[in-house]
């Protein structure tokens, strides 16, 4: 097959969260299994990398507001696996992705429909017809507008859309004004068949609309959204699609994510011998200031400090948690209520906790390695990453019941990890209390750990389950 994967965001280029992940793992992934990959994704100011050069194609295109254009650039990364990055110094020439130190940046509708549409001219200027065009998220949700109202004429006809849907709470919101700004169809801008929505213009709903299939991150987030409260205002429009909707579990880097090989950590260590765990456990308390010597159980996070992540219901807790006698770090950065609540709970339990607050590589994979259990409170989780790296290195996952998060961890009496069902200070509390009592049974502690070491998450396993979905759309 020929795929043509669009995505605003590639990892190592360019990372917000994990649709960088997915867009730098997943079209590798596609290509090892003998596909023609060609991943779309802008050249952002941030991407400085010499192995980039001129294809001698450029974009132009025509929108009401003014004329575009711009060079392709090519980064070739296997003999069937090519990155084009779509420059435009007016579009993606400044700091930020999608906003700045002030707020999302006003021009978005037009930097990602230059990427949309530029997706497709790109397409014809290289002469690469896809049977596939995978697109992600709202930022790309105006190319299957566009080639449905027939972009260009019939080169691109008999290509089938696929939109995966990373967090459906990200929609690309803009004024109706856009419609004349883009010169978008008005008979689009109507709620039942358009892209409509309370009176503005929402570019996910034009991808959800007119896209041949439609992914997600997880089979049970997959359900969630097709609910009132999980599916932000379009649960409607997901359930009349959910004959074309599927779900399918994202993979991690086995390569990065390997205790076995981990340059990061000050030991190694694989399933049949965890020795190494406890020298990372003794370097994790040493560089969170706790003293190494303890025997208490030692609870990680690492995260985006943000209400979806439950970090609210994490500070309710763990005072009443730490009166026992366990230890906590935690990493991330995010909103200032929550950094400054991690502080303050490092204030008062100086010689419990542990709190960085900002991102450090080598300090989020030895949080992983270290740690006893790993905390996922969310209040909802499309995939989720952290869980997968968790069991991947031994440490036992306490996460809550939703979307990713149950569908990677099995909290039975003889599973891998601990779920709670209810967001509510009393179930993440139990939860924690049933983590010490696993801690205080060492055998069956080791069986936890080890069974989550023997789990596949490798992209090669998601990769032949989207190879099976596009298979089937062009057999229709």
């Amino acid at each position: 097959m020929k795929i043509l994967y669009v995505a605003s965001e590639v990892t190592p280029f360019s990372k917000t969260g994990g649709l960088g992940d997915v867009a730098g793992a997943l079209p590798a992934e596609l290509a090892a299994l003998g596909h023609e990959v060609k991943v779309v994704t802008p050249r952002y100011a941030s991407i400085q990398d010499s192995r980039l050069t001129p294809t001698g194609h450029h974009l132009e295109l025509r929108f009401p507001f003014g004329l575009e254009r711009g060079p392709i650039l090519s980064l070739r990364q296997a003999p069937n696996l090519e990155i084009l990055f779509l420059e435009n110094e007016h579009f993606y020439g400044r700091s930020g992705i999608y906003g700045d130190t002030w707020g999302e940046f006003g021009d978005n509708h037009r930097r990602f429909a230059y990427l949309s549409i530029g997706a497709l001219q790109l397409a014809q200027r290289l002469r690469f017809f896809p049977d596939i065009i995978h697109l992600n998220d709202w930022q790309t949700g105006l190319t299957a507008v566009a080639l449905q109202r027939g972009f260009q004429g019939t080169a691109l006809a008999r290509s089938k859309t696929v939109l995966t849907i990373h967090n459906l709470a990200y929609q690309g919101q803009f004024g109706k004004h856009v419609m004349d700004e883009l010169g978008l169809p008005w008979d689009l801008f109507n709620a039942e068949h358009g892209l409509e929505f309370w009176d503005a213009v929402n570019f996910l709903k034009g991808g959800i609309q007119f896209s041949d299939a439609l992914t997600t991150v997880s089979p049970t987030y997959a359900k969630e959204i097709q609910e009132p409260e999980g599916g932000a205002s379009l649960d409607g429009l997901l359930r009349r699609r959910r004959g074309v909707l599927t779900g399918i579990i994202n993979g991690i880097d086995v390569h990065e994510w390997n205790p076995e090989a981990d340059t990061y950590l000050p030991a190694r260590y694989g399933a049949n011998d965890l020795s190494g765990k406890a020298v990372c456990r003794r370097a994790l308390l040493r560089q969170a200031g706790l003293r190494e010597d303890t025997d208490a159980p030692v609870f990680g996070i690492v995260s985006r400090l943000a209400w979806q992540k439950g970090v609210d219901l994490l500070l309710e807790v763990m005072p009443q948690a730490l009166q026992s006698d366990i230890r906590f770090v935690a990493v991330g950065s995010g909103e200032a209520r929550f950094e400054d609540g991690l502080r303050a709970l490092q204030h008062q339990f100086p010689e419990q906790v542990g709190t960085y607050i900002g991102f450090d590589q080598g300090l989020s994979h030895l949080v992983e390695a270290g740690s006893d259990f790993f905390i996922m409170p969310s209040r909802y989780e499309p995939c989720g990453l952290n869980q997968m790296y968790s069991l991947r290195y031994g440490t036992v996952p306490i996460v809550r019941a939703t979307g990713g998060l149950v569908d990677t961890v099995d909290g039975s009496m003889d599973g891998d990890g601990i779920l709670f069902e209810a967001f509510h200070p009393a179930a993440l509390l139990a939860a924690l209390r049933r983590a010490q009592a696993l801690y205080a049974e060492p055998e069956r502690l080791l069986s936890f750990r080890r069974r989550g070491m023997g789990r596949d998450f490798s992209w090669a396993a998601s990769a032949r389950k989207y190879e099976r979905l596009f298979a089937s759309l062009l057999t229709e």
